[in-house]
């Protein structure tokens, strides 16, 4: 399978979780979704992120986004380790974990590097916006657990910048100042679509409030 670029569409699938078998497009419907692969049950780090991950349910709900984790453990272990996160966690595992016993999604997806490990998924995370569309991908090793705020940080930013002419700069926060973006040229285009104004550092790099607060 050839890797998936920003921009391509996710593919579709059909494969058994711990809730029961799931068709993702389906599963997502109208929703953006997060996609992560895990390396193994009842093991340390994947413990530690799957509890943080639950315990931000709230976060994800309100930016409309559903989550989905995987490995290539069956539905039954996922289902004993869940009792393991909820407890070692002090959350309640709340998204289904893909059982890809068969390796389908995770070989679809490139979540295997025969290199670094040859039959466990690395820590892989997809962002997939409504149109099903893959928004950024992430690939971290096995022993570096990932940081689920820098992904609510890139799903804030990808909404904002989806329905506003900016970008976010670097170590962006939701409330802060945004970039205007360099195609958008028209001053009274811009009045309009920026009321509170501009500093314009240099003509590329002009700087304004979020304009969403």
């Amino acid at each position: 399978m050839a890797t998936l670029r920003l921009g391509d569409t996710a593919p579709d699938f059909e494969q058994d979780s711990s809730i029961g078998r799931i068709r993702f497009h389906e599963f997502l419907g109208d929703k953006w979704g997060v996609l992560f692969s895990h390396p193994a049950d009842f093991t340390p780090v994947c413990t530690t992120e799957l509890g943080y991950t639950a315990k931000l349910a709230d976060e994800f709900a309100k930016r409309n986004v559903k989550v989905l984790a995987l490995s290539v453990d069956s539905a039954d272990s996922h289902t004993k380790w869940i009792d393991d996160i909820n407890d070692t966690q002090s959350t309640t595992v709340n998204f289904p974990i893909l059982a890809d016993s068969d390796r389908k999604v995770s070989e679809l997806y490139d979540m295997i590097h025969p290199n670094a490990n040859a039959t466990l998924t690395v820590r892989s995370v997809f962002i997939i916006d409504p149109a099903k569309k893959v928004r950024l991908t992430l690939t971290y090793p096995a022993s570096t657990g990932r940081n689920f705020n820098e992904i609510l940080r890139v799903i804030d930013s990808l909404q904002l910048t989806d329905s506003h002419s900016v970008a976010t700069p670097v170590n962006w926060q939701d409330g802060d100042d945004v970039i205007i973006v360099p195609s958008l040229k028209d001053e009274e285009v811009i009045k309009q679509k920026f009321p509170k104004g501009y500093t314009a550092v240099r003509p590329y790099l002009r700087v304004t409030p979020q304009p969403d607060k």
